[in-house]
């Protein structure tokens, strides 16, 4: 029996590439067909998959050619692979001629012709683009204009900001449109990143969504739970996408941490132990109490991520423990209990922490070094030494074209799609902020 295997994303199913497998399957007599998980496409700095790996699967296996289809999870897994099913011939598209030729050592290889005249890469240029307007043109917009880039699918075209020389000042240098009022960025726009202070967030993402128009907003969404409820409820009568922007939430290294902390890989988890500090000089707009500055408002949302996401959201206790600087906190100690555990956060922006992530388990404990918060390696560590394993995985750029990715392709999908910040954890986000901002349970230091 002549076994061949090929490999590719299969991302927007099309005749090249059945043309491809069909090519691939008349070379031998047992066609393995490898498809890349989500996460390696993101370590390869893919960012314009528009479908998940479940759905491409389902479109290899929809052809009928493959008589096998295996997942393609690393890097160097095609020698693995060659080597564990006893491949005769590894055939790729002809694009890619010369690129596989180390392979040939192993086996025979084969470059296909390509099918002229259509790619995923033509047909996602062919798809509808996502025009974003911004509101507010601080230093995150400015960040995200440049990550939006990376990301296929989407235009940002419009800003807004009050302050009319700012925002001119802003357009200009990223050639953009500026927009009179948040009323008029609308009527240019089919979604809005809103990125202006806290306290603006729910008047704009309201009006915003009001307005028919999907929103990606930035940490904190609300300062509310109410008013983050009222925001999940209008995006859902009205069909549309509701996000909050948090970077974390959505690189790589994190969900892979989660997802093994989750499988028991640790033990059952018995504390959590997470900082994100950061000095600023003490004219920044954080630190503008007119504004809702301070520490637990700008950080608070990272260390509670990791919380919430593995402890869940029914807390029962928490505690704070502050330090004040002209009416703004400049760090803050939370402490969190549920039934089963414990968690501690510290947020500061006028006081520095080692800012690591530590999640306890009775079986070992992960570690995620400073800053945890851009997780790009972690280790997972036990009493016996012999057993730590350590994960590396990238963090590109900024970090914002996850999320962009994320929110492009939600509102592409025109239905159901998973958040990978599900509406319960900013709901339980909104309520500690609340808490903290009534002075509810907040121990003030001199």
């Amino acid at each position: 029996m002549t076994k061949v295997i090929t490999y590719g994303t299969f991302d927007l199913f099309h005749e090249g590439h059945y043309n491809l497998l069909k090519k691939a399957k008349a070379l031998g007599d047992w066609l393995i067909v490898g498809v890349t998980t989500d996460s390696f496409d993101l370590q390869r700095g893919k960012l314009n998959t528009c479908n998940n790996v479940m759905e491409r699967i389902e479109a290899v296996k929809a052809t009928g050619l493959a008589d096998q289809i295996i997942i393609e999870e690393y890097r160097g897994q095609k020698i693995d692979d060659i080597h564990r099913y006893g491949v005769d011939i590894f055939a790729i598209g002809s694009d890619w001629t010369g690129y596989f030729d180390y392979l040939k050592e192993f086996c025979q290889v084969v470059y296909l012709p390509r099918t002229e005249g259509i790619s995923s890469t033509q047909l996602r240029d062919e798809r509808p683009t996502v025009e974003i307007g911004i509101i507010g043109t601080g230093s995150i917009a400015r960040r995200f204009v440049k990550e939006a880039g990376f990301v296929a699918s989407n235009s940002v075209t419009t800003a807004y900001n009050p302050d009319k020389k700012e925002c001119q000042a802003f357009c200009e240098e990223f050639g953009l449109k500026p927009s009179a009022s948040s009323k008029a960025l609308f009527g240019k726009c089919n979604a809005v990143y809103i990125a202006s202070p806290h306290y603006t967030h729910y008047e704009y993402a309201k009006a915003a969504l009001e307005a028919g128009k999907h929103v990606l907003c930035e940490t904190p969404l609300v300062l509310k739970e109410a008013e983050a409820k009222e925001l999940f409820k209008i995006a859902k009568d009205k069909g549309l996408v509701l996000m909050m922007a948090h970077k974390t939430a959505y690189c790589p290294a994190f969900g892979h941490l989660v997802t093994l902390l989750q499988s028991g890989a640790i033990g059952e988890i018995v504390d959590i132990k997470a900082a994100t500090t950061t000095l600023t000089d003490g004219k920044d707009a954080k630190m503008d109490s007119a504004r809702f500055g301070g520490s637990m408002n700008e950080n608070g949302c990272f260390p509670l991520l990791p919380i919430f996401r593995l402890l869940g959201t029914d807390y029962k206790k928490c505690y704070f423990v502050s330090k004040y600087k002209d009416g703004v906190d400049i760090f803050t100690k939370g402490i969190i209990f549920t039934d089963s555990a414990s968690a501690t956060f510290e947020v500061g922006l006028g006081a520095k922490t080692e800012g690591s992530l530590v999640v306890s388990g009775t079986k070992g404990y992960a570690y995620v070094p400073a800053p945890w918060w851009k997780t790009s390696y972690f280790e997972l560590r036990y009493e016996d030494q012999n057993q730590n394993k350590k994960y590396f995985y990238p963090f590109d750029g900024e970090g914002l074209r996850y999320e962009i990715k994320e929110f492009v392709s939600a509102i592409l999908a025109n239905g159901y799609f998973y958040s990978k910040l599900p509406v319960g954890e900013i709901l339980a986000m909104s309520r500690i902020q609340e808490e903290f901002l009534n002075g509810k349970k907040v121990r003030i230091l001199k």
